[in-house]
């Protein structure tokens, strides 16, 4: 198993492991819990929209940190200040200030956690073996969801909204402590020539995931909640069935990219996350066919995953500079997420019914299809030019 030979990479993991299960737990009740408090869908969607939005706007403050302190250290700051979000989620109750400001923190938290994430993730990887990189990080991360969504609604429901997401908190936090023994990236205070022009296939792929999320994800999550009752403990069952269904797929279709195999791994994966949102939008008036929709999204989430990440990841490890990719990399998420939400939120507005929004995945789905076949052509083996020298500060 030479892909574990990789400390550093083990060790961002470990993070990741910790962090998922926060994501797993308090961070997938997010929706249920503000329509719990009666907010409508339409304004539960824009308000996720508005934090993308804000996310796109405050995301060029990441850069200036990133020069200064490196990556490791930008991380690790990220992972705090993405903790912060969750308390004051406790205290949403209505649309207002209140709301707004769990807008904001969540979007400053984010903006700063995942584009140093998915740079450190790139730059302390090896390309020979991204895909298991990712297939296992994918798998844990499944494995921890069968209970992390159990205990979540367990807390929400019998010890109350600042129990639960106060936890929350705290795990995210304490996911920054692998990190202490990781060494830093640093990233050049000038931008280096050609920059804008490597990162656009990236921001492109994200661009196109972005906008299948919005429905596959985030309208989803809504239509699973109201086909279950609106029950917090049935949804967080349906939530850990999911994982327990998706908890084997990762690692194997890894190691079949690693093999030469992306372009099948591809049409697999999206080819199966298609399938699955048609499926969800038939199902949404039947709790039993729901939870079954929801659980086949894991599985074919595992799939889609390392294929689709690879290139990215790839592709960001060899751009001039690997941190700059990935600001524009989820600035188009954050555009595609956006535009996704906004047409999902207005048609629900309008009276159309919630399902159709989940529809909007497919297109997303082809987009990301076409971006990363490309890509496969490109790199039958997932071998770009010789790995570039990285400026790590061991300290």
């Amino acid at each position: 198993m030479a892909f574990l030979a990789n400390r550093t990479i083990n060790l961002v993991n470990f993070h990741y492991a910790i962090h998922a299960v926060a994501m797993g737990g308090g961070a997938a009740f997010v929706s249920a819990f503000l329509l719990k408090n009666g907010i409508q869908p339409p304004l539960v969607l824009g308000a996720v929209a508005i934090i993308l939005a804000l996310r796109f706007i405050l995301r060029p403050i990441a850069i200036g940190f990133a020069v200064r302190y490196g990556v490791r250290r930008l991380l690790i700051a990220g992972s705090i200040l993405s903790a912060l979000q969750y308390p004051v989620l406790a205290e949403v109750h209505e649309v207002g200030a209140v709301m707004f400001g769990f807008c904001l923190v969540a979007a400053l938290g984010d903006t700063i956690y995942w584009s140093s994430y998915h740079a450190y993730f790139a730059s302390v990887g090896d390309d020979d073996h991204r895909g298991k990189h990712i297939g296992t990080r994918e798998a844990v991360a499944a494995l921890i969801g069968i209970v992390a969504p159990f205990a979540a609604g367990w807390m929400l429901e019998q010890a109350g909204p600042r129990i639960a997401f106060g936890v929350t908190g705290v795990v995210v936090a304490l996911s920054a402590i692998p990190l202490a023994w990781t060494p830093n990236v640093q990233v050049a205070a000038k931008a280096p020539p050609g920059t804008f022009k490597a990162a656009m296939p990236g921001a492109l792929i994200a661009l196109g995931d972005g906008f299948a999320s919005a429905g596959y994800h985030f309208v989803w999550g809504i239509v699973l909640f109201t086909a279950l009752g609106a029950d917090l403990m049935a949804f967080g069952g349906a939530l850990a069935l999911a994982a327990l269904a998706g908890a084997a797929a990762g690692v194997i279709l890894g190691s079949a990219i690693d093999s030469g195999h992306g372009r099948r791994a591809l049409r697999i994966g999206v080819g199966a996350l298609a399938l699955v949102a048609a499926l969800r939008a038939m199902s949404s008036g039947d709790a039993t066919l729901a939870v079954a929709a929801n659980a086949l999204g894991a599985l074919a989430g595992c799939l889609y995953t390392p294929s689709v990440m690879t290139a990215v990841y790839t592709l960001g490890r060899h751009a001039p500079c690997t941190f700059r990719f990935y600001v524009a990399a989820e600035g188009g998420w954050d555009i595609g997420g956006m535009l996704g939400l906004g047409l999902a939120a207005a048609a629900s507005a309008l009276g159309a019914p919630l399902w159709s929004g989940v529809l909007l995945a497919l297109p997303g789905m082809a987009f990301v299809y076409v971006r990363v076949r490309r890509f496969y052509i490109d790199n039958p083996r997932v071998a770009p030019p010789p790995p570039l020298p990285l400026a790590i500060d061991p300290r």
